[in-house]
């Protein structure tokens, strides 16, 4: 990689330190280091929404789901943005006023508040080991973006390196770092993406006609996906925003409701169509490069042979000229960054809080947190290690959460008496039913995620006990 490209990239990691270091010297309590003092504003908060929810995963996946299916991988997002608009409407008037009447800091509190400790203790343990292996699926997204880039780096060193700043920054900034770094690096990917890699991309392989004639005509539909997929993705993706950890602490750094939701609104937009094409035409143009023989000095002769998810790094490094590919490089690592640095507050927030049980007048509280980000950050750089599909792990550690944390939820947000044995049974058994079903590889029939069979499991345990 050519030596500006290199300053390019370097420089950007300085900055993204550089504001980790600045909050550090601004934090003064574990409310200021998991909720920023719930001050912030729309906008930031807003960016930070989408850029944690889409980020590297989504944008490493994103790609290779646009190699793989072209145009109707868009859909994945689309739930994205009924999630957000969703959970603005239904989930933030009823949570904000009494987080911030009982000084929350993490989700399972809300839980805690509604069905007692059991249940928040439960809940704390679903949400971190979830919010652990996300962390660990962005870490392995950046480790692969580095590889299709520097293939001399090697997956493991990339890893490695990836782990190392994403976790600094987080173990010294907390929230506020994390969120104005999010809104900075958001900002480069858009430029990136708008400004530099499609257009690039598009010129580069010879512009529509050809783009059009490489590839099938089903790639370029929005019908190229079964009724099946999109309602794995709906039950996956949606859901979310309802047991979100690190949604919840955003919520809670919003200055009041109105704030909140305006943060959710410009979150859904950014989700769909904005992200949600850009990443897909991208890789979809990666796909393209591939059937033209642009990757056979790298060992890939058509793409039959490739990774699905290493296609767009490595279209970027074949057709940005010196300079830009420092730039549009830090892009991705901006996205990827973004979400992992999240994952890994949400995770340490609930060990910290809901987990271990730490007060936040213990005068060691600050530093107790940051040395417990530090540990989860070390182990999910370990789990990242032994895996190998960015889009499967970070699909997986969703259905975990969603099938255990969603009809607790949805019991607190709608129902009209506490039931918390009955919302202890089914984070139980829809979590595990998932888990269950996942590791042991039992097909479900039509296709279906295990995470409906979770999800019906739960209700129905949750009705019988409530009965």
């Amino acid at each position: 990689m050519p030596i500006i490209d290199i300053i390019v990239f370097i420089v950007y990691l300085i900055i993204v330190l550089g504001i980790g270091f600045y909050y550090y010297r601004k934090n003064k309590s574990t409310n200021d280091y998991y909720v920023g003092g719930r001050d912030m504003s729309s906008f930031h908060v807003g960016l930070s929404v989408v850029a944690t929810d889409v980020g590297g995963g989504f944008s490493i996946g994103l790609g290779g789901l646009g190699f793989v299916m072209g145009l109707s991988g868009s859909w994945m997002l689309f739930t994205g943005l009924i999630g957000a608009w969703l959970s603005a409407v239904f989930l933030i008037p009823k949570v904000i006023h009494k987080a911030r009447e009982l000084n929350f800091l993490t989700f399972p509190q809300l839980l805690k508040n509604h069905y007692g400790k059991a249940v928040a203790l439960t809940a704390g343990l679903i949400s971190f080991i979830g919010y652990l292996g996300f962390t660990s699926s962005q870490l392995l997204a950046g480790a692969k973006l580095a590889v299709g880039t520097f293939p001399e780096l090697g997956l493991e060193n990339a890893l490695y390196i990836m782990g190392a700043v994403a976790i600094v920054y987080t173990v010294f900034g907390g929230i506020k770092a994390v969120i104005y770094t999010d809104t900075f690096q958001w900002s480069i990917l858009m430029v990136g993406l708008i400004f530099i890699g499609i257009p690039f991309a598009y010129n580069y392989l010879g512009g529509y006609q050809t783009i059009t004639d490489t590839l099938p005509d089903k790639l370029f539909s929005l019908t190229n996906l079964s009724w099946v997929q999109f309602i794995n993705w709906f039950i996956t993706i949606v859901p979310i925003w309802f047991v979100g950890m690190t949604l919840y602490q955003r919520i809670y750094a919003c200055r009041d409701e109105k704030t909140a939701k305006k943060a959710w609104y410009i979150a859904g937009l950014f989700e769909y169509p904005i992200m949600a094409f850009m990443g897909i035409i991208l890789g979809l143009f990666a796909r393209v490069g591939a059937e033209q023989g642009l990757f056979a000095a790298e060992g890939f002769a058509n793409a039959a042979q490739m990774d699905p998810e290493i296609g767009l790094p490595m279209l970027l490094k074949t057709i940005l000229p010196v300079g830009l590919m420092g730039l549009m490089l830090s892009a991705y690592f901006s996205a990827i960054m973004s979400t992992a640095d999240s994952c890994l507050l949400a995770a340490s927030g609930n060990f910290t809080t809901d987990i271990l049980g730490l007060k936040e007048n213990n005068p060691n509280a600050m530093r107790i947190s940051q040395i417990i980000t530090f540990t989860v950050g070390f182990v999910a750089v370990l789990i990242a290690s032994y895996m190998t599909s960015v889009l499967d792990l970070m699909l997986l550690s969703y259905s975990f959460m969603v099938s255990g944390l969603l009809i607790p939820v949805l019991g607190m947000l709608f129902g009209k008496k506490k039931k918390p044995l009955a919302a202890l049974l089914s984070m139980l058994i829809g979590g595990s039913t998932t888990l269950l079903l996942s590791f042991l590889e039992i097909q479900i029939p039509f296709g279906f995620d295990p995470i409906l069979i979770g999800i019906i499991s739960g209700i129905i345990v949750y009705l019988i006990v409530k009965k």
